[in-house]
């Protein structure tokens, strides 16, 4: 068996319990009837495995991953690193570890914070993605400079995805990017949008939470492509927003350039609804920063992720009127 990576040296990406496999039941019973019924309940059936959540696929990607970067850098410990995150209390890990070996899951990093926050031990890890299915506590790893998204219930259709290719697509404003762009569409209207994009089109954007993650996944490309094996890369990255590229693009590209950054695709929808776009890509993971393109997504069978970041969030999350539709969404992302 191969060794585990080291965290410095490894890409770790914390996963939540509740979001690796579908715990409704047991969370259900831990808000009706407490923390001492819930443990009662998951030693009772500690040898019934949980069924896959949301960020199972994801996962098991990953592994393809490293299956690959192995067979090409026997030695590298540039690997993903997959970090199980749970706040219950340690009686119920049998449970947990059950499940991944049923599954055939490669995750030996365990921490079980019994009630406590993970966010510190999230910093330890040197930690580069945290998907967790707690609103709070992804907002508090935000706040902490720590890349994270919340996740929820897998689509009743959820999408079939590669096993053998991990597909990321990510939202651009307040996820990629800052929400600086945002801000003015929010204040100043469309118009003011267009003419502040275009006046500055030549001015880098600022970071926004998941460039760092974008950056971890472009590390490991160029391990591949340095093999010669650009085509047959097993990770694939996707720039999916409403931007539209004539109008607003320029500023998005020439900032992920002037990063030393690509997406492998970039689609620039002008308002188009992202969730059919998406059905195509088949991503195992799309990142955005507002509600409704998550739930839009979600509807079409994609795992999608909130980004709890800017200015977005301290707006109500509704869908727009029908006929503004467009321009809202050409102009907010």
């Amino acid at each position: 068996m191969w060794g585990i990576p080291k965290p410095q040296n490894a890409i770790t990406i914390a996963v939540s319990s509740r979001v690796l496999f579908n715990m409704d039941k047991e969370q259900q019973i831990y808000e009706q009837k407490g923390m001492e019924d819930y443990l009662k309940y998951q030693i009772e059936h500690e040898m019934e495995p949980f069924a896959p959540g949301p960020a199972f696929p994801f996962v098991k990607a990953l592994e393809a991953v490293n299956t690959r970067l192995r067979e090409l850098y026997p030695e590298s410990e540039e690997l993903f690193d997959v970090v199980l995150m749970t706040n219950s209390h340690a009686h119920a890990g049998l449970r947990l570890i059950n499940t991944i070996n049923h599954h055939q899951l490669f995750i030996e990093r365990f921490c079980m914070t019994g009630g406590n926050s993970p966010i510190g031990y999230l910093k330890a890890y040197h930690t580069n993605l945290y998907l967790s299915a707690d609103p709070m506590k992804v907002r508090e790893a935000l706040e902490e400079g720590i890349a994270a998204a919340t996740m929820f219930n897998p689509p009743e259709k959820r999408t079939e995805v590669s096993e053998t290719q991990l597909r990321v697509a990510f939202d651009g404003d307040a996820v990629l990017f800052s929400d600086e762009s945002e801000r003015i569409f929010k204040a100043h209207g469309l118009d003011k949008f267009f003419e502040h994009e275009k006046t500055h089109e030549n001015t880098l954007l600022d970071h926004g939470p998941l460039k760092g993650f974008l950056e971890s996944l472009g590390k490991l490309q160029k391990k591949f492509y340095a093999k010669d094996q650009r085509l047959d890369c097993p990770i694939r990255t996707y720039l999916v927003t409403a931007r539209s590229a004539a109008s607003s693009g320029t500023r998005a590209l020439k900032t992920l350039r002037s990063w030393g950054l690509e997406t492998d695709e970039a689609l620039f929808l002008a308002g188009a609804p992202k969730g059919p776009m998406l059905e195509k890509i088949r991503p195992h993971i799309f990142f955005d920063d507002q509600m409704f393109h998550v739930e839009g997504a979600s509807q079409l069978g994609t795992v999608a992720a909130h980004v709890p970041y800017g200015v977005a969030q301290k707006l109500p999350q509704q869908k727009p009127a029908k006929e503004n539709t467009k321009d809202f969404n050409a102009a907010t992302k």
